[in-house]
Protein backbone atom coordinates (compact mmCIF):
# COMPACT_ATOMS: atom_id res chain seq x y z
CA UNK A 1 0.00 0.00 0.00
CA UNK A 2 0.92 3.46 -1.08
CA UNK A 3 2.29 5.76 1.96
CA UNK A 4 0.95 8.78 1.97
CA UNK A 5 1.86 12.26 4.06
CA UNK A 6 -0.35 15.07 5.02
CA UNK A 7 0.57 18.54 5.50
CA UNK A 8 -1.18 21.63 6.73
CA UNK A 9 0.08 25.52 7.23
CA UNK A 10 0.13 26.67 10.50
CA UNK A 11 -3.16 28.89 9.98
CA UNK A 12 -4.88 25.56 10.49
CA UNK A 13 -4.54 26.30 14.27
CA UNK A 14 -4.33 22.46 14.51
CA UNK A 15 -2.45 21.86 17.08
CA UNK A 16 -4.56 23.39 19.40
CA UNK A 17 -6.86 20.31 18.78
CA UNK A 18 -5.55 16.93 20.64
CA UNK A 19 -4.97 14.23 17.45
CA UNK A 20 -2.64 11.61 17.49
CA UNK A 21 -1.94 12.16 13.55
CA UNK A 22 1.29 12.30 11.79
CA UNK A 23 0.38 15.95 10.26
CA UNK A 24 3.24 17.88 9.77
CA UNK A 25 2.68 22.03 10.16
CA UNK A 26 4.50 24.39 8.09
CA UNK A 27 4.48 27.25 10.40
CA UNK A 28 4.76 31.05 10.01
CA UNK A 29 6.63 33.35 11.89
CA UNK A 30 4.71 36.23 14.10
CA UNK A 31 6.54 40.07 13.53
CA UNK A 32 5.23 41.88 16.89
CA UNK A 33 7.41 44.15 19.09
CA UNK A 34 10.74 44.13 17.08
CA UNK A 35 10.94 40.60 17.90
CA UNK A 36 10.01 37.21 15.43
CA UNK A 37 8.15 34.39 16.80
CA UNK A 38 7.77 31.08 15.48
CA UNK A 39 4.14 30.17 15.45
CA UNK A 40 2.83 27.89 18.68
CA UNK A 41 6.57 26.66 18.84
CA UNK A 42 7.49 30.23 20.75
CA UNK A 43 4.28 31.99 21.18
CA UNK A 44 0.99 29.81 21.93
CA UNK A 45 -2.08 31.77 21.43
CA UNK A 46 -2.88 32.60 25.20
CA UNK A 47 0.49 34.73 25.57
CA UNK A 48 -0.33 36.12 22.17
CA UNK A 49 -3.36 37.55 23.27
CA UNK A 50 -2.19 38.50 26.37
CA UNK A 51 0.74 40.60 24.74
CA UNK A 52 -1.91 42.41 22.56
CA UNK A 53 -4.03 43.17 25.58
CA UNK A 54 -1.58 44.47 27.73
CA UNK A 55 0.10 46.75 24.94
CA UNK A 56 -2.15 47.97 22.59
CA UNK A 57 0.26 49.58 20.71
CA UNK A 58 1.60 46.33 19.67
CA UNK A 59 0.80 45.99 15.88
CA UNK A 60 1.45 41.76 14.71
CA UNK A 61 2.59 40.74 11.30
CA UNK A 62 3.15 37.93 9.95
CA UNK A 63 5.30 36.22 7.72
CA UNK A 64 4.70 32.61 5.97
CA UNK A 65 7.21 29.63 5.67
CA UNK A 66 9.60 30.13 2.70
CA UNK A 67 9.71 28.14 -0.47
CA UNK A 68 12.88 26.29 0.84
CA UNK A 69 11.40 25.23 3.61
CA UNK A 70 8.07 23.54 2.20
CA UNK A 71 10.35 21.68 -0.17
CA UNK A 72 12.29 20.41 2.67
CA UNK A 73 9.39 19.22 4.47
CA UNK A 74 8.17 17.11 1.26
CA UNK A 75 11.66 16.03 0.72
CA UNK A 76 11.35 14.35 4.30
CA UNK A 77 8.52 12.97 3.60
CA UNK A 78 9.76 11.25 0.53
CA UNK A 79 12.91 10.08 2.52
CA UNK A 80 10.66 8.46 5.33
CA UNK A 81 8.95 6.51 2.56
CA UNK A 82 5.98 8.69 1.23
CA UNK A 83 5.02 7.93 -2.04
CA UNK A 84 3.18 10.80 -2.40
CA UNK A 85 1.83 13.89 0.01
CA UNK A 86 -1.11 16.61 -0.11
CA UNK A 87 -0.94 19.95 1.56
CA UNK A 88 -3.76 21.57 3.16
CA UNK A 89 -3.31 25.18 2.83
CA UNK A 90 -5.20 28.21 3.81
CA UNK A 91 -6.84 30.00 1.45
CA UNK A 92 -4.77 31.77 -1.31
CA UNK A 93 -7.01 34.53 -1.30
CA UNK A 94 -5.66 34.74 2.22
CA UNK A 95 -1.95 34.07 1.98
CA UNK A 96 0.93 33.37 -0.65
CA UNK A 97 1.31 29.96 1.20
CA UNK A 98 -0.37 27.82 -1.50
CA UNK A 99 1.63 30.04 -4.05
CA UNK A 100 5.15 28.95 -2.79
CA UNK A 101 3.74 25.60 -1.89
CA UNK A 102 2.94 25.01 -5.42
CA UNK A 103 6.41 26.07 -6.38
CA UNK A 104 8.17 23.73 -3.86
CA UNK A 105 6.14 21.05 -5.44
CA UNK A 106 7.60 21.50 -8.87
CA UNK A 107 10.84 21.54 -7.13
CA UNK A 108 10.81 18.26 -5.29
CA UNK A 109 11.61 14.75 -6.93
CA UNK A 110 10.77 11.34 -5.44
CA UNK A 111 7.57 12.15 -4.66
CA UNK A 112 4.29 13.02 -5.69
CA UNK A 113 2.99 16.54 -4.01
CA UNK A 114 -0.69 17.54 -4.09
CA UNK A 115 -1.54 20.96 -3.38
CA UNK A 116 -4.81 21.28 -2.05
CA UNK A 117 -6.33 24.97 -1.81
CA UNK A 118 -8.95 24.97 1.51
CA UNK A 119 -10.21 28.36 0.01
CA UNK A 120 -10.42 28.78 4.02
CA UNK A 121 -8.94 28.76 7.36
CA UNK A 122 -8.76 27.13 10.98
CA UNK A 123 -10.56 24.00 12.08
CA UNK A 124 -11.86 23.06 8.52
CA UNK A 125 -8.29 22.55 7.22
CA UNK A 126 -8.36 20.30 10.07
CA UNK A 127 -10.93 18.22 9.28
CA UNK A 128 -9.74 18.23 5.36
CA UNK A 129 -6.49 16.54 6.73
CA UNK A 130 -7.78 14.24 9.19
CA UNK A 131 -9.95 12.42 6.49
CA UNK A 132 -7.00 12.48 4.13
CA UNK A 133 -5.06 10.71 6.60
CA UNK A 134 -8.18 8.49 7.56
CA UNK A 135 -8.53 7.75 3.30
CA UNK A 136 -4.74 7.08 3.05
CA UNK A 137 -4.77 4.60 5.80
CA UNK A 138 -7.72 3.05 3.55
CA UNK A 139 -5.73 3.03 0.54
CA UNK A 140 -8.08 5.70 -1.12
CA UNK A 141 -6.61 7.17 -4.48
CA UNK A 142 -5.51 10.96 -4.56
CA UNK A 143 -8.10 12.03 -6.56
CA UNK A 144 -10.62 10.22 -4.29
CA UNK A 145 -9.50 11.97 -1.41
CA UNK A 146 -9.42 15.29 -3.64
CA UNK A 147 -12.75 14.80 -4.20
CA UNK A 148 -13.87 14.28 -0.52
CA UNK A 149 -11.85 17.65 0.36
CA UNK A 150 -13.86 19.27 -2.63
CA UNK A 151 -17.15 18.39 -0.89
CA UNK A 152 -16.02 19.95 1.83
CA UNK A 153 -14.23 23.04 0.51
CA UNK A 154 -17.61 23.52 -1.94
CA UNK A 155 -20.56 22.68 1.27
CA UNK A 156 -19.01 25.23 4.04
CA UNK A 157 -19.87 29.06 5.47
CA UNK A 158 -18.46 31.08 7.72
CA UNK A 159 -19.85 33.95 9.35
CA UNK A 160 -17.92 36.20 11.84
CA UNK A 161 -17.61 39.33 13.63
CA UNK A 162 -14.18 41.44 14.79
CA UNK A 163 -13.65 43.67 17.70
CA UNK A 164 -11.45 45.62 15.69
CA UNK A 165 -11.10 45.97 12.03
CA UNK A 166 -7.16 47.39 11.75
CA UNK A 167 -5.57 44.19 11.98
CA UNK A 168 -8.01 42.97 8.86
CA UNK A 169 -7.35 46.02 7.16
CA UNK A 170 -3.73 47.13 7.52
CA UNK A 171 -2.59 43.05 6.91
CA UNK A 172 -4.28 43.67 3.47
CA UNK A 173 -6.89 40.64 4.79
CA UNK A 174 -10.12 42.69 3.54
CA UNK A 175 -10.92 42.19 0.36
CA UNK A 176 -13.79 45.33 0.14
CA UNK A 177 -12.28 47.50 2.69
CA UNK A 178 -12.26 50.11 0.10
CA UNK A 179 -15.31 52.15 0.57
CA UNK A 180 -15.49 52.93 4.34
CA UNK A 181 -11.97 53.18 5.09
CA UNK A 182 -12.55 56.71 6.69
CA UNK A 183 -14.95 55.34 8.76
CA UNK A 184 -12.93 51.67 9.32
CA UNK A 185 -12.33 52.34 13.26
CA UNK A 186 -15.99 52.70 13.80
CA UNK A 187 -17.49 49.75 12.13
CA UNK A 188 -17.82 46.20 13.51
CA UNK A 189 -18.89 44.02 10.25
CA UNK A 190 -20.85 41.10 9.82
CA UNK A 191 -18.11 38.93 7.36
CA UNK A 192 -17.43 36.02 5.82
CA UNK A 193 -15.39 34.05 3.74
CA UNK A 194 -16.72 33.71 0.31
CA UNK A 195 -17.13 30.78 -2.14
CA UNK A 196 -13.73 32.33 -3.81
CA UNK A 197 -11.84 32.06 0.01
CA UNK A 198 -11.89 35.60 0.35
CA UNK A 199 -12.66 37.73 3.31
CA UNK A 200 -15.61 40.14 2.76
CA UNK A 201 -17.89 42.44 3.83
CA UNK A 202 -21.93 41.20 4.41
CA UNK A 203 -22.82 44.58 6.35
CA UNK A 204 -21.61 47.19 7.82
CA UNK A 205 -22.43 46.96 12.06
CA UNK A 206 -21.79 49.73 14.59
CA UNK A 207 -21.31 47.91 17.70
CA UNK A 208 -19.79 44.65 18.29
CA UNK A 209 -22.41 43.34 20.35
CA UNK A 210 -24.76 43.46 17.31
CA UNK A 211 -22.16 42.11 14.84
CA UNK A 212 -22.02 38.82 16.84
CA UNK A 213 -26.09 39.01 16.95
CA UNK A 214 -25.81 39.64 13.26
CA UNK A 215 -23.54 36.74 12.81
CA UNK A 216 -25.86 34.23 15.06
CA UNK A 217 -29.03 35.91 12.96
CA UNK A 218 -27.37 34.74 9.71
CA UNK A 219 -26.72 31.09 10.77
CA UNK A 220 -29.69 30.01 11.98
CA UNK A 221 -31.28 31.39 8.95
CA UNK A 222 -28.77 29.82 6.33
CA UNK A 223 -28.96 26.34 8.37
CA UNK A 224 -32.47 26.24 8.68
CA UNK A 225 -33.40 22.44 7.26
CA UNK A 226 -29.48 21.23 6.95
CA UNK A 227 -27.77 18.60 7.89
CA UNK A 228 -24.34 20.33 9.50
CA UNK A 229 -21.77 20.11 11.83
CA UNK A 230 -21.30 23.62 13.38
CA UNK A 231 -18.58 25.24 15.22
CA UNK A 232 -17.10 28.21 16.72
CA UNK A 233 -13.44 29.65 16.24
CA UNK A 234 -12.62 32.43 18.28
CA UNK A 235 -9.57 35.09 19.30
CA UNK A 236 -9.37 33.92 22.64
CA UNK A 237 -13.38 35.03 23.42
CA UNK A 238 -14.46 31.60 25.12
CA UNK A 239 -17.60 33.76 26.86
CA UNK A 240 -18.92 35.33 23.24
CA UNK A 241 -18.09 31.40 22.39
CA UNK A 242 -19.91 30.02 25.01
CA UNK A 243 -22.80 32.09 24.25
CA UNK A 244 -23.02 31.26 20.59
CA UNK A 245 -23.11 27.58 21.78
CA UNK A 246 -25.67 28.07 23.53
CA UNK A 247 -27.87 30.18 21.16
CA UNK A 248 -27.43 27.67 18.68
CA UNK A 249 -28.22 24.47 20.66
CA UNK A 250 -31.40 26.64 22.47
CA UNK A 251 -32.54 26.53 18.81
CA UNK A 252 -30.90 23.49 16.95
CA UNK A 253 -30.89 21.02 19.99
CA UNK A 254 -30.66 18.25 17.31
CA UNK A 255 -26.94 19.53 16.51
CA UNK A 256 -25.94 18.05 19.83
CA UNK A 257 -22.71 19.70 20.64
CA UNK A 258 -20.93 22.73 18.72
CA UNK A 259 -17.56 22.61 19.75
CA UNK A 260 -15.33 26.00 19.51
CA UNK A 261 -11.74 26.00 18.44
CA UNK A 262 -9.26 28.57 19.20
CA UNK A 263 -6.96 31.09 16.60
CA UNK A 264 -3.66 30.61 16.30
CA UNK A 265 -1.74 33.64 16.62
CA UNK A 266 -0.73 33.55 12.69
CA UNK A 267 -4.42 33.63 12.08
CA UNK A 268 -5.24 36.24 15.07
CA UNK A 269 -2.64 38.57 14.03
CA UNK A 270 -5.22 39.38 11.16
CA UNK A 271 -8.50 39.02 12.71
CA UNK A 272 -7.80 40.33 15.92
CA UNK A 273 -8.50 39.75 19.72
CA UNK A 274 -11.93 38.84 20.26
CA UNK A 275 -12.86 37.98 17.04
CA UNK A 276 -15.08 35.37 16.94
CA UNK A 277 -16.62 32.85 14.10
CA UNK A 278 -19.51 30.65 13.32
CA UNK A 279 -19.40 28.38 10.68
CA UNK A 280 -20.89 25.24 9.09
CA UNK A 281 -20.09 22.68 6.84
CA UNK A 282 -22.70 20.24 5.59
CA UNK A 283 -22.21 16.32 6.31
CA UNK A 284 -22.69 14.30 3.14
Amino acid sequence: MKKLGVLVCTNASIDYIPHEEDIRIIRSTILMGGKEYVDYEELTANRFYEMIEEDPSLFPRTAMASTGTMLEAYEKLRDEGCDEAIFITISSKMSGIYENAMIARNMVEGIKVTVFDSKTVGYLQCKMAFLAVKMGKEGKSMDEIVEALSFIRDHNHIYFAVSDLKFLVKNGRLSNAAGFMADVLKIKPLLEIDKSGAVVTVEKIRTFHKAVERVLEKFLEETEGKDIEAFIIHANNPETAQYLREQVLAKRPELGEVKDYLLTPAVGAHAGPKAVTIGYVENR
